[in-house]
């Protein structure tokens, strides 16, 4: 027998959206507010000559700059006013977040709500106009010592470039939580997932324009269609899927009326950590070859070597990047999710797993499960991630999502799916609740 909410969600269909108006401002205001960005990642820094730039870009493609032009949707080739994009908030984010576990104050603002989380927010806030300007000043100098590519080198340079660079990311920082209160799914990840989209039609173009002049075989360009799609149905699967625990609560006699007794779940992802593994371990092992491209031929010979050594698809760069991955797995997983908080709340709240004791038994219990959840969901990751570096590699797949983008693009449009139907939902309910308050007026 299904439940109400069930029926509810058989029910949605296009005529049910049409009748939603809130949700349909909703979606106006985000894609309003995603246009806006989208039009910043073209207008470029003061003071650049664009050929020089470009002339950079082509020699630094396979290093960090060229991940970070993945995320920011072309931006840092063109060297936009939002070439940092969001990627300082999110580090400020995950810096916080890593001081909640050895600051007292931070893990009692913690622990405090809505207070706590106003006042760890404005930290971030703090934390990403100080990690934009050292970003953009190092963006600057970095321009000025690759040749001809500032026009008029100089502290005024410098002072502009570090200027807009961190407005632009303030303004975004903004945006995205404006997208988050006023329009549907998180802002902040829909800005990563519109920078990757953007790219996306002319790698298509491009991928079928080989696939027609015979560089790539048709075979193998159908064979990288359905792997394509596998890969993202795999994500999905594996993006949804949970260990959900049982919790049991108590009756307990209030008056003359008996509470509780229901039994509820503690749902456990398989995949806690998200995309911070990948996002971290690719950024570690691309700054090598990153500080090489910016020698040229002048560096050292050991720095050449390792260049060498950290290519994509040679097997010191695999093994560092799937042991990059795993490592960060479990040590982020650690960071966002504390068995002992969960199982000292279940004590408070009076709920217990049945046949574990409360307490610290409870904690070790659940420890153990997202121990085991932890390592699927490692080599779960690395397997998406190692995937397109084996083809690039191997076959010389122009393959435009690798791992990590694709991973975000199929996580933030789970998510926001998922929110639109819950909005879909609610206006459901809403209308529900307005008929049986008529049926009750007639009667």
């Amino acid at each position: 027998m299904s439940s109400a909410a069930e029926q509810l969600a058989a029910n949605i269909n296009f005529s049910t959206f049409a009748k939603a108006e809130e949700l349909k401002k909703r979606l106006w205001f985000t894609l309003g507010a995603l246009i806006i960005y989208r039009l910043g990642t073209y207008i470029p820094l003061p003071g650049i000559n664009p050929a020089e730039l470009a002339s950079l870009m082509s020699r630094n493609s396979d290093g960090i700059l060229g991940l970070f032009n993945v995320f920011s949707g072309g931006a840092v080739g063109r060297m936009a006013i939002f070439a940092l994009n969001i990627m300082p908030y999110i580090s400020a984010s995950i810096i916080m977040q890593l001081m909640t576990t050895v600051s007292p104050r931070l893990e009692q603002w913690k622990k405090e709500g809505e207070q706590g989380r106003r006042k760890i927010t404005q930290y971030t806030r703090y934390g990403t106009v100080i990690l934009a300007a050292f970003q953009a000043y190092g963006i600057a100098v970095s321009l000025e010592s690759a040749g001809a590519t500032v026009i008029d080198p100089g502290w005024f340079f410098r002072a502009t470039t570090v200027i807009t660079l961190v407005g632009g990311t303030i303004f975004l920082m903004w945006l995205g939580e404006q997208i988050t209160a006023r329009g549907v799914g998180n802002g902040i990840s829909l800005i990563i997932f519109a920078g990757i989209v953007a790219e996306l039609p002319s790698a298509l173009v491009s991928t079928f324009e080989l696939g027609r002049t015979g560089a790539l075989p048709t075979l193998l360009l159908l064979v990288l269609i359905v792997m394509v799609v596998g890969v993202i149905a795999f994500i999905v699967f594996m993006e949804r899927a949970q260990r959900r625990l049982l919790v049991q609560y108590p009756k307990r006699q209030v008056g003359r009326k008996m509470f509780g007794g229901e039994s509820s779940h503690l749902p456990l992802k398989l995949n806690t950590a998200g995309v911070i593994p990948p996002i971290f371990a690719s950024s570690l092992l691309l700054l090598p070859v990153t500080f090489a491209n910016f020698y040229g031929t002048e560096g050292p010979a050991w720095l050449t070597t390792m260049t060498s050594l950290l290519g994509h698809g040679q097997p010191l760069y695999l093994l560092l990047y799937a042991s990059g991955i795993i490592f960060f797995c479990y040590f982020y997983t650690s960071i966002v999710f504390n068995p002992e908080d969960t199982a000292d709340n279940l004590r408070k709240q009076g709920g217990f797993i049945p046949g574990i004791r409360p307490g610290q038994k409870t904690a070790q219990y659940i420890n153990d499960i997202l121990t085991r959840l932890t390592t699927i969901g490692a080599l779960y990751l690395t397997a998406v991630c190692l995937l397109p570096e084996m083809l690039i590699s191997q076959y010389s797949v122009p393959f435009y999502f690798g791992g990590t983008s694709l991973l975000i693009v199929v996580s933030v449009t789970m998510d926001t799916v998922a929110q639109i139907q819950s909005h879909l939902l609610a206006h459901q309910y809403e209308g529900l609740i307005k008929k049986s308050r008529l049926k009750g007026s007639r009667r």
